[in-house]
């Protein structure tokens, strides 16, 4: 095997490993901005636009009129 195949391989690995363990961390303890209420709705949501009235409204709002509460 050539030192550039060698080098190749080693290079796919590290950045597979990487990629791997990247998505794990991800998985494993999800950045603040990534967690849910208990809608479904991330907390970071940016509000609405009411096409009507041109007012901002809270994603959270929505959820809750469009499930009845």
């Amino acid at each position: 095997m050539t030192p550039t195949a060698i080098f190749m391989r080693v290079y796919v690995a590290v950045i597979a490993l990487l990629t791997i363990g990247g998505l794990a961390y991800i998985f494993i303890s999800p950045p603040e901005s990534m967690r849910v209420d208990r809608y479904g709705v991330p907390y970071f949501t940016p509000p609405v636009i009411n096409p009507e009235t041109g007012k901002p409204v809270s994603v959270d709002a929505l959820v809750r009129n469009f499930k009845g509460q």
